[in-house]
């Protein structure tokens, strides 16, 4: 059973990380844009993205994600590793909300952020996902 929530986590994780990395990109192209019918494209693909698949994978990362956790809870948080993964997580929502605002931000019209700055933003999810992969894979302390 164990082996099965973690292949649907991982499952779940890259869709996840796909739109994490899409989405950004897609900043930058609606940023640098100036016509009307591309602007309202934009939008709409970046609703699209962020709630028909990185919200439902979102959830259903961290569902069994903590449920792998609750499973194996006396073992695991003992391991350090664990913790600062937790925490990179964390950082990792709070990214993903943050973009959920900048994409409201921008059906408001409202977003001056330049095109160089989101393909800067746009880098920001891999500083989370490498040290999670290697927390993970060799469990250093």
């Amino acid at each position: 059973m164990y082996l099965w929530l973690k292949a649907f986590h991982i499952i779940s994780v890259i869709t996840w990380f796909a739109g994490i990395f899409y989405l950004p990109r897609l900043f930058v192209y609606h940023a640098a844009c100036k016509d009307e019918i591309s602007i309202e494209r934009f939008k709409v693909m970046e609703h699209k993205l962020y709630r028909l698949i990185m919200m439902p994978s979102m959830v259903i990362t961290l569902a069994l994600g903590l449920t792998m956790l609750a499973l194996g809870w006396q073992g695991l948080s003992v391991q350090a590793w664990v913790w600062v993964k937790i925490a990179l997580v964390g950082l990792l929502v709070a990214y993903h909300f943050h973009c959920g605002y900048i994409i409201k931000t921008f059906v408001e019209d409202r977003q001056h952020r330049s095109e160089r700055f989101f393909r800067i933003y746009n880098e920001l999810p891999v500083l989370v996902l490498i040290p999670v992969i290697l927390l993970v894979v060799l469990q250093p302390f």
